[in-house]
């Protein structure tokens, strides 16, 4: 029979594999954006990352040399070059951006007014005219080139040693810990309370904690801040600790009064008749049995509020000494609005404390689990 203790499920398959699908689509973009931090300007723009790993294929043209570059030969102006760079091979060349593989290396093309081009399989080229070339900015010939896989550091050098992104780390980390602790240790007493204490008005309080799950976060943003500007705390530490509490508390409270509603009544009775205060029950009993769900909220909480950038700008401002990482990164971007490199490795580097956290946090979860699990 099936769904009965100790059989199991036929449904358990497909858990698995809807299991296994999700942490396929989290992974593999994550990934796509570690390799991708890692490669410079013109493999992006030519590529996928999932090309990264072989030679790739690229287009591009280089410009000839002027008239003062010219030397004569015999009764012929020549000018001479190189179509590719070390580590390049040159697979085809042209005169035309439509066609930048139009002919094979080794070949030879007249392109206007006498003018002779030669492309060598080496990728130099030979370019004669019979009379001077009067052109400024040099001819273009188009190439069609493989270059073989290649990785740089480059990007993680500019974006770690670029102006104010120290201090941002730091702001950051400033504003992360305290908005990470302070809901916690606030919705553990209020969760015990709704859940185990019996007081007029719990199931009004109840109702008024899920009512400001719905509230948009934005709707709030500028009353709270002009009460913060009433009261004398304006923009600074304080104020964004408040905020983020504020915004986490309703979530905070609901999981954890849910999760602590659900523990053995027994345990808590018991302790109850041999004495125990409920401030003792609370920090002996109930934290312990809780801590899969203090650490599943730490985790949302942590993630919300290092990767925040409305609240961070409202709350805290946007100059060098107050920026956070995420406001640091986007002033970094934009004056490189181009340069994708620098996007991918910017991301990177701001989801990689989030990651370590997420992971350092999974294996006290599971802890926490089995130690709940087993008397």
């Amino acid at each position: 029979m099936e769904g009965m203790a100790g059989q199991k499920s036929s449904l358990t398959w497909s858990v698995n594999i809807a299991a296994l699908l999700l942490v396929i689509l989290w992974t593999i973009p994550t990934f796509g954006l570690f390799v991708s931090s890692f490669r410079d300007r013109d493999q992006i723009s030519t590529s996928g990352w999932w090309k990264s790993f072989s030679a790739q294929e690229q287009t591009g043209f280089v410009r000839t040399g002027t008239d003062d570059d010219a030397t004569q030969d015999g009764g012929l102006y020549v000018l001479e070059g190189s179509l590719v760079t070390e580590g390049q091979d040159l697979i085809g060349w042209g005169t035309s951006a439509r066609r930048p593989a139009e002919f094979a290396p080794g070949s030879s093309q007249t392109i206007e007014d006498g003018w002779e081009l030669t492309v060598n399989e080496d990728g130099s080229y030979r370019l004669t005219s019979p009379t001077p070339f009067e052109m400024s900015r040099g001819e273009r010939i188009f190439t069609t080139t493989t270059a073989p896989a290649k990785f740089t550091t480059a990007n993680y050098t500019r974006v770690l040693t670029a102006d104010g992104i120290g201090r941002a780390f730091i702001n950051t980390a400033t504003v992360t810990i305290p908005a990470t602790i302070i809901p916690i240790l606030i919705a553990a007493f209020a969760a015990y309370a709704l859940a185990w204490m019996r007081f007029p008005g719990r199931a009004l309080i109840m109702a008024v904690v899920v009512g400001l799950l719905v509230v948009p976060l934005q709707v709030a943003l500028i009353p709270l801040l002009r009460f913060h500007n009433e009261i004398g705390i304006g923009k600074g530490y304080l104020g964004i600790w408040l905020a983020h509490t504020g915004f986490g508390l309703p979530l905070a409270i609901y999981l954890l009064r849910s999760y602590m509603a659900g523990l053995p009544r027994e345990v808590i009775e018991s302790a109850r008749v041999d004495g125990a205060t409920e401030f003792q029950i609370f920090r002996k009993i109930i934290l312990p049995l809780s801590f899969p769900a203090l650490a599943s909220f730490s985790i949302f909480q942590f993630l919300w509020t290092w990767n925040d950038l409305l609240v961070a700008t409202v709350f805290l401002g946007n100059t060098d000494e107050q920026r956070v990482m995420t406001a640091a990164l986007r002033e970094m971007m934009g004056s490189r609005g181009g340069e994708w490199e620098i996007l991918a490795t910017s991301a990177f580097i701001s989801i990689s404390v989030p990651l370590i956290v997420f992971f350092a946090m999974q294996r006290y979860l599971v802890r926490g689990l089995l130690a709940g699990s087993v008397k």
